[in-house]
């Protein structure tokens, strides 16, 4: 498994609108790469123990590391409602990752099938992803499980 620091500082690092990484989309952002991980490689890049809750895949452990770990800020904004929001932002140096090269890859194709997508839009890509969308709320996700589950449903296609 991957260090999570290393993750979310890739996803702070390369995502191009800095803007939107509020401390939701970038957690839902792991999801992603955790789920894409265990559709391909059949392991999470992270070891997080995935909550399906109130609001979709949520855990606390993505903003536990941006606000214990001084590479990182987090910074109270609000959004365009007016409603409060924290985003998060990486001011390490970027190129200090040990991630390995399927790691990169795989947050590279997260970062581009999201980044051109409206909040609702990539709140609705989560949702329809098969561990939400199979789940009841309140459980716990196992994504390896749950993308075994899912091959086998659609004939090992992805």
């Amino acid at each position: 498994m991957e260090n999570l620091k290393d993750i979310v500082a890739y996803i702070c690092s390369n995502y191009p609108y800095k803007d939107d990484l509020s401390k939701t989309k970038l957690t839902k952002l792991v999801y992603l790469a955790d789920w894409f991980s265990a559709l391909i490689n059949e392991k999470q890049l992270s070891n997080i123990k995935w909550l399906f809750n109130h609001y979709g895949p949520y855990v606390e452990d993505v903003i536990d590391i941006a606000k214990s770990d001084s590479d990182f800020d987090v910074i109270p904004t609000q959004t365009i409602f007016g409603t409060s929001k924290e985003n998060i932002s990486y001011k390490g140096y970027s190129g200090m990752t040990d991630l390995s090269p399927e790691t990169s890859k795989i947050l590279d194709i997260v970062i581009d099938k999201t980044k051109d997508m409206y909040f609702n839009d990539f709140i609705s890509f989560v949702y329809s992803t098969y561990p939400v969308a199979s789940k009841e709320r309140y459980s716990y996700l196992n994504l390896v499980e749950l993308a075994n589950e899912y091959k086998k449903l659609n004939g090992g296609l992805l």
